[in-house]
């Protein structure tokens, strides 16, 4: 059986190795950017360029976004020569972007109700060195049968995709990811403040813990670079406060109390007010300490 002819738009530092990852696997890529030079790895890899949304919707028979938010995705499905201007009933698309639960519901009725098209909501964990690896995770909102048909494509940059039940249930999932990775780094960050002033050897923390009932992906790759002081020029800590803002919203909608969610925004926030905000998600550990442990 023919694979598939995949889209994909938005190739930044997730999306570029999802894209070279599914080339690899033998699918080809049709991939659009602002940016056409930005796309040079993957257009060297074999993608296909197009020069407009409507262009990679018109070639694909799955158009994948992984792009900033909501309004970014609007824009890219619905502006001028958007991918809904493309669409087609027997085309699906999938959204890699982490967005507002209600806006994935919104844009996808929209999306089916204008075009035919069924939407994903398919929102990713594991970070830039998960991607280039192909062992992200994938939590998907969707009809069984359409998260069925992007198995074997997202198979080729992912461990495992989990439905989660209709779309928005995906994003719900990723918000839910995102507050325990939030509340992770905040109280690592407390504990390697706490023990660099009583005198331990912080360095050997993640290896002390390791195996044992604290251990996690966030202790071993994180705590390691917080005490490194290795904090990566990057924009992750105002998208983990898009995060952490889209739960306490919903929070807010179905009568959730959320007290830890609520405080870790606080000290996003406080990093933010103080100019650190570049520190990215790691950095809390910028409220503690400003150089190595």
């Amino acid at each position: 059986m023919a694979k598939e002819r995949l889209g994909f738009i938005g190739l930044g530092t997730m999306g570029m190795p999802m894209v070279l990852n599914m080339i690899k696997g033998g699918y080809t890529l049709t991939v659009w950017g602002r940016t056409k030079e930005k796309l040079k790895p993957a257009l060297d890899a074999g993608a296909i360029w197009a020069e407009s949304p409507k262009a990679v919707a018109e070639n694909s028979d799955i158009i994948c976004l992984c792009v900033w938010d909501g309004k970014a995705v609007e824009e890219v499905v619905f502006g001028p020569n958007g991918i809904a201007a493309g669409g087609a009933k027997d085309k699906l698309l999938v959204d890699h972007s982490t967005i507002h639960p209600e806006d994935a519901k919104r844009l996808a009725e929209r999306l089916e109700a204008e075009t035919g098209m069924r939407w994903i909501d398919a929102p990713v964990s594991g970070g830039n060195t998960g991607a280039e690896a192909g062992t992200l995770v994938v939590m998907a909102g969707g009809r069984d049968a359409d998260i069925d048909r992007y198995r074997p494509a997202i198979a080729t940059t992912s461990q495992r995709i989990t439905p989660m039940g209709p779309v928005g249930a995906g994003q719900a999932t990723k918000v839910m990811n995102q507050m325990i990775i939030a509340a992770e780094v905040a109280v690592i960050a407390e504990a390697l403040g706490f023990a660099s002033k009583y005198g331990l050897t912080c360095q050997n923390l993640p290896d002390a813990l390791k195996g044992g009932w604290a251990d996690s992906v966030v202790l071993q790759d994180h705590a390691r670079r917080m005490i490194a002081a290795k904090y990566p020029n990057q924009g992750t800590q105002v998208l983990m406060l898009k995060d952490i803002g889209i739960a306490r919203e919903m929070g807010k909608k179905v009568g959730a109390e959320m007290p830890v969610t609520t405080l870790v925004e606080s000290l996003y926030h406080k990093l933010q007010a103080q100019g650190d905000g570049g520190k990215g998600q790691i950095g809390l550990m910028y409220l503690y300490a400003q150089k190595p442990l």
